[in-house]
């Protein structure tokens, strides 16, 4: 019998474990039993999604009075909306380690090394795992700005941040990306006076810049306060003033200063390679991530890296197909899915979705490309629930209509982007979508609009 050995239980790891257990190969897993479920279950996509829902439901408590409701609200309780969402990690965690005992699988407890000279076979404690083939799914850790000052008490990362039991006064966010956005709008709505700093001209720069920039003017009129295009040069504390945080950058010519009681580092996440001995086992990286082919192989043959270890694209749906397609080809079976369409969300109030190419993208690829939009104003689900005024959809279209990308910002924009990447994957044209009956009143119908 074949066997496997995944190192790491996150989204890359786990799953495709069941996989090849179910197709015949004996797996092992190596993993801390309090780090199943990996970055996106322990510091990422489900606690974060948690507290987005927490400041949801009181967003819509300070909207109520509009709808004729009017109830006071006496408080909000951060520590239990934190008690909360490590109820749901522990819930999740709890099937996690339910499917690592589907029959084939052994879990191996611990952190594994490679041995010096063999990366077919690793290190866990005092015990030696040795396998055919080996999938590396150890994911990332977050990334600090080399600046003065960038460990100063209470400049937080990510996952810090989401032990926190007080909402603070004043947050800075620097870093206008996906993790820092999605914090800024959180602590937002829980009541602190938040300040996000970005070094490119235009926050979520791998976006659309169109979107980008619709969605920080709404969670300006929210109360974020925005800098672009401002590097931050130093982190310091002042201690005659209680210890509030002074965070310096350059803008437009000039030093500034904000001042905060907080501050989150979102710059980005790194691939977490320090720990696996790589450079002794014979296994090529670099500061991105391993190196790996079209099948997610490393240079070494029956070695493979997923997620985000690689360093081709951070996201946990990512880590899980791609670890389909390294066990597909460890099986001898064809690709089944097209990993260039990977959508992407930002879960602000409201939603940001995009999938495929952004219109500058297209525009270097493509000639004869075609815009069309659709809007929430004009959509009576939309108006229903208040979601309308925002909204925003933007497809890119080939000569040949077929969809290059698109982009969303609006309420269920993460839901909704699926029904336009469904279409891409197919190879289908615009009008198949535009020829199929869409419920009535629907978000949905807000994708009708581009054949208007």
């Amino acid at each position: 019998m074949s066997s496997l050995l995944i190192i790491g239980a996150g989204p890359g790891g786990y799953e495709c474990a069941v996989k090849a257990a179910k197709a015949g190969l004996e797996v092992h897993v190596v993993d801390s039993a309090s780090h199943l479920g990996g970055t996106c279950l322990s510091e990422g996509c489900i606690p974060t999604k948690c507290l987005c829902h927490t400041a949801e439901l009181l967003s819509s408590l300070h909207a109520a009075p509009s709808n004729g409701i009017h109830a006071p609200l006496e408080r909000f309780d951060l520590s239990a909306a934190i008690d909360r969402k490590d109820q749901v990690v522990s819930t999740l965690r709890s099937g996690i380690q339910a499917l690592l005992k589907t029959p084939g699988i052994t879990f191996h407890e611990g952190r594994a090394q490679f041995v010096p000279g063999d990366a077919h076979t690793v290190v866990v404690g005092d015990e030696k795992i040795t396998a055919d083939h080996v999938l590396i799914a150890t994911g990332s850790v977050p990334r600090s700005l080399p600046i003065p000052g960038n460990d100063t008490p209470g400049v937080l990362t990510s996952t810090e941040m989401l032990q926190l039991r007080e909402v603070p006064a004043r947050l800075c966010v620097i870093g206008g990306g996906v993790i820092g956005l999605e914090f800024a709008a959180i602590f937002n709505t829980f009541g602190s006076k938040v300040t996000v700093i970005e070094y490119c001209k235009e926050i979520l720069p791998p976006f659309d810049s169109d979107v980008a920039k619709r969605l920080r003017t709404t969670l300006k009129k929210q109360g974020i306060e925005f800098v672009t295009g401002a590097p931050v040069t130093a982190i310091h504390a002042d201690d005659t003033q209680g210890g509030e945080l002074h965070v310096s950058y350059e803008h437009r010519g000039a030093v500034h200063d904000a001042v905060a009681d907080v501050v989150l580092m979102a710059v980005g996440r790194a691939a977490n390679v320090d720990s696996l001995n790589l450079a002794e086992a014979g296994i090529e990286f670099t500061p991105r991530g391993i190196v790996v082919d079209e099948n997610f192989q490393t240079n070494v043959p029956g070695v493979y890296a997923v997620g985000d270890i690689n360093g081709r694209l951070q996201l946990a749906h990512a880590a899980t197909f791609q670890s389909y397609h390294a066990l597909n080809h460890i099986l001898g079976k064809p690709a089944e899915t097209d990993l260039n369409l990977v959508p992407a969300a930002v879960f602000t109030h409201p939603e940001v979705a995009m999938v495929g190419l952004t219109e500058a993208q297209a525009k270097e690829q493509c000639e004869g490309i075609t815009v069309r939009k659709g809007f929430y104003r004009a959509n009576g689900r939309a108006l229903s629930m208040d979601a309308g005024a925002d909204g925003y959809l933007k497809v890119i279209l080939s000569p040949e209509e077929k969809v290059l990308g698109a982009h969303i910002l609006g309420a269920h924009a993460s839901e909704l982007i699926h029904e336009v990447a469904l279409l891409m994957s197919t190879g289908q044209p615009l009008s198949t979508l535009l020829h199929t009956v869409h419920a009535h009143p629907s978000l949905s119908e807000i994708l009708l609009q581009l054949g208007e």
